[in-house]
């Protein structure tokens, strides 16, 4: 079968392609026919080194397909039942092993691309939303890179949890992407205070979502209102620098930089948040947005896309 693997850390030229030999499953794992795999800002922090892992190393951390063998002791599921996944490495890849614990069901009312474009991003979005800042009707958050895969959930999410969205994109069809996806707002980084300003009458948002890191950390914080949540989940634009902990004094601001790992530390966690994801999905509240599929060989012009901002929605590799 074939694989994407990276030897040495770096941009889009250290992804290959190789064949390698079939997998077998250890005893609890399952051996996954991979149809499609999710393009995540996870797997360009594992290749670009912010996030150390072991080389060589496989690519790719989320996906869906159907299982085809099973390991020693594995129960609930069967050769034949289509699965999703997310947190598990070498997800790019004709055949994956998962892990049975970390497999999801894939309902009936689900596409196997719907699966693998939503779940790790659309997880994620449950948790922000529920957990690092829990939505409540009539709550204000400002939403960075709203046009993305993972900023469209999460404005989606918020409106149908009953709050306000303010959102951020770079060009005036993103920033309609993300009207569409259901901000009562959208600006240009550049004005993104002025427009909390004006819709909260100078408050301040309830919470800003900023996976984007640097670029937006010191905007995130000014747009806070006193006691407000700053949601630090990513860095597309690089690591946020150090800083000194007493400019949350200026609003006794909450800051967190959750991860997902933690929010899915038992299966009994997974399945309850999968199984609401998937019903969303489902009912029409999110929508997968996939906007791009590209074969194992264009994997490094999948990322180039990504990391270039110049994608919409979400990237799948279809091996």
């Amino acid at each position: 079968m074939r694989a994407v693997v990276f030897e040495e850390f770096g941009d889009r030229s250290v992804l290959q392609v190789r064949d390698r030999p079939d997998p077998a499953p250890d005893p609890g794992q399952a051996l996954v026919l991979v149809g499609a795999s999710g393009v995540n800002y996870m797997d360009v922090y594992q290749r670009s080194g912010i996030y150390q892992v072991p080389l060589p190393a496989p690519l790719g951390s989320e996906g869906a397909g159907t299982v085809l063998r099973l390991g020693d002791g594995v129960r609930g599921i069967a050769p034949g039942d289509r699965v999703a996944w997310t947190g598990v490495p070498g997800s790019h890849a004709q055949q994956a092993l998962v892990p049975a614990e970390r497999l999801v069901p894939v309902p009936q009312e689900i596409s196997t691309e719907q699966a693998a474009a939503v779940l790790l991003q659309g997880l994620t979005a449950h948790y922000l939303t529920h957990d690092s800042f829990a939505v409540r009707p009539g709550a204000t958050v400002l939403v960075h890179a709203a046009a993305g895969g993972m900023g469209q959930l999460l404005t989606r999410i918020v409106t149908h949890l009953g709050g306000r969205v303010v959102a951020t994109a770079s060009t005036p069809d993103k920033r309609a992407l993300a009207e569409a996806a259901g901000a009562v707002r959208a600006v240009e980084y550049s004005a993104a205070l002025d427009a909390v300003r004006e819709l909260t009458g100078g408050a301040g948002v309830d919470a800003v979502y900023d996976g984007v890191g640097a670029d937006t950390f010191d905007t995130s914080l000014q747009a806070l209102r006193p006691r407000g949540t700053l949601v630090l989940f990513g860095a597309a634009s690089g690591k946020v620098p150090p800083f000194d902990p007493l400019r949350l004094m200026a609003g006794s601001y909450f800051l967190t930089r959750p991860t997902l790992i933690h929010f899915i530390a038992t299966r009994a966690e997974l399945l309850e948040r999968s199984e609401t994801l998937f019903r969303w999905v489902a009912d029409g509240v999110v929508d997968a947005a996939i906007t791009g599929r590209y074969p194992l060989d264009e994997v490094a012009d999948a990322y180039d896309a990504l990391e270039g901002r110049r994608s919409t929605g979400k990237l799948l590799i279809i091996p």
